[in-house]
């Protein structure tokens, strides 16, 4: 809790090499590998509103340009405007064919029941601005309308007929080159008559369709002479009260007003509701419930519920260059199984197979091209296996050479330099399973012998101690890093083939980076 506001010192390196906390890391049980928020795809489920929590379909979110036709943002300080009831005195209307004594009572009043917005926050109403008040209290809202709608409106129809006229030429050209079906042509319909006629009979328009073409529009013009600013721009005095600012301009950027007295209120935009899918097997990593009063999870893959949390406890010495030194770190097990965990190590360069993997792949890949001729795919069967033959120990008999569905991720370094050495542990120990009913048991002394780094074990949480030495070029008030591969076993409960029906258990790894402390004088 004492960096909740702040940026966390002990960071994880996702596949793709970002260091994110483990509160920002998602875990894919089908990989199985930590992922961060650029390593999986995000999809939008459902748009709702934020004030009325009404969920509206994507179509009429599109057609309603992403805002609520009946929620409106304060144009001052952006919180939500309510409307509020107020009784207004106005005359009785006479209808056609009153008796004169009607018309005696003509003078006669009637009371009315009128709405306005208003602001609980900055008491910035609707009156502020000259919108007179409305009948009805949602829904009947005038909105300020753009000077250059139109100009936008023929600008996005341009564009679109750019793009469609772009589409069928493209299509076209993939039409021409594609290679005949048949060998012969079609001798029954040289007209193309008999096939202009199914497709009307099936509702399909004709192949024969009109291409689109844009419409000219206007072009914009140029104007040299912008003109002066007036003289009393220099000499009056300037009352910032009454003056926009920079975030209120960005609200309304079709008018950005400079006085407080043409602000008015903006629609509430929509929010979203968005489940994320892993890049690599396309599984479902977070989904959310559909409806918007709900905060609960269909799927929820986060990283807490299912890696080693490592919390940072404490430095035993000051931080000298070149000195030996200790930290206290706080595992703890969020599963319900056992963990063997072991710290060594982070991989060098030399170490990390990573970079070979990845290019026996590219030019495992290499003859997927169905164009090659026979020659050339000898060549490449020669070049893959070292033999030109088909069959033997160097056979591609145990080579996959057809496309996967997934996407192949390349694992890339770390930028984060680590200046301190690591004194690895000298073996591996266990991290008991989570059991919330432990946390309110008395504790209880267990004579087993633990290993020396071991400093306090209790349930599913233990502390050790990592001892390690920081370089000795490091100058004073230098951040230290330490970093470290964690390998633990992960008992994976998700049942993929149907033979398959006991869970699993797979060793992975992580790299963790903690940022120690400054070094002291």
């Amino acid at each position: 809790m004492a960096n909740f506001m702040q940026d966390s010192v002990v960071k994880y390196a996702c596949s793709c090499g970002i260091l994110n906390p483990i509160s920002r890391l998602f875990f894919c049980r089908h990989c199985p590998n930590l992922r961060c928020g650029f390593c999986v795809c995000h999809e939008v489920d459902s748009h709702f509103c934020s004030n009325c929590l009404e969920n509206i379909p994507s179509s009429e979110v599109r057609h309603k340009k992403n805002c609520c036709a009946s929620c409106f943002d304060c144009p001052c300080c952006q919180n939500t405007l309510s409307p509020r009831a107020t009784s207004v005195i106005v005359p009785k209307k006479l209808e056609e064919g009153d008796s004169d004594s009607a018309k005696g009572e003509s003078s006669k009043v009637i009371t009315k029941k009128m709405y306005y917005l208003s602001c609980l926050a900055c008491r910035w109403t609707s009156r502020d601005v000259g919108i007179p008040d409305q009948v009805v209290a949602t829904g009947a809202w005038p909105e300020n309308e753009c000077a250059y709608q139109t100009r936008f409106n023929a600008l996005s129809e341009y564009y679109q007929a750019v793009v469609q006229q772009d589409k069928q030429e493209k299509q076209e050209y993939l039409r021409r080159k594609a290679p005949r079906s048949h060998k012969f042509p079609s001798l029954t319909d040289r007209t193309g008559l008999t096939v202009s006629i199914i497709r009307r009979q099936m509702g399909w328009s004709d192949k024969n369709t009109q291409k689109a073409k844009p419409v000219n529009i206007a072009a914009s013009k140029q104007y040299d002479d912008v003109g002066e600013l007036p003289d009393a721009i220099f000499t009056e005095n300037i009352n910032l009260r009454n003056i926009t600012s920079i975030k209120q301009r960005h609200n309304q950027p079709s008018e950005q007003p400079f006085d407080i007295s043409k602000l008015y209120p903006q629609r509430r935009c929509m929010w979203i509701k968005r489940s994320l899918r892993c890049r690599q097997c396309e599984h479902n990593v977070i989904k959310p419930e559909y409806h918007p009063t709900s905060i609960k999870y269909r799927i929820q893959l986060f990283a807490s519920y299912h890696v080693p949390d490592v919390l940072l406890v404490k430095c035993e010495q000051v931080l000298q260059p070149g000195q030996l030194n200790a930290v206290i770190l706080k595992l703890s097990n969020p599963t319900m199984h056992d963990m063997v965990i072991k710290i060594v190590d982070l991989p060098t360069l030399a170490d990390n197979q990573s970079s070979k993997v990845t290019e026996d792949f590219k030019r495992l890949c290499s003859i997927k091209d169905t164009s090659l001729s026979a020659s050339n795919a000898m060549d490449s069967l020669k070049s893959l296996t070292g033999s030109s033959s088909l069959t033997g120990p160097s056979s591609l008999s145990g080579t996959s050479l057809i496309r996967h569905s997934f996407i192949y991720e390349e694992p890339r370094a770390v930028k984060q330099v680590v200046n301190s050495k690591l004194l690895p542990l000298d073996k591996a120990f266990t991290l008991n399973l989570r059991d919330d009913s432990k946390e309110f048991d008395e504790e209880t002394q267990t004579q087993t012998e633990e290993p020396k780094f071991i400093v306090w074990r209790k349930a599913n949480k233990v502390l050790l101690r990592l001892n390690f030495i920081p370089h000795s070029d490091l100058k004073d008030f230098d951040e230290v890093y330490l970093g470290f591969n964690m390998l633990y076993t992960y008992v994976n409960t998700v049942t993929i083939t149907p033979d398959k029906k006991e869970p699993t258990t797979h060793d992975l790894n992580c790299r963790v980076y903690i940022k120690v402390g400054q070094i002291s004088k």
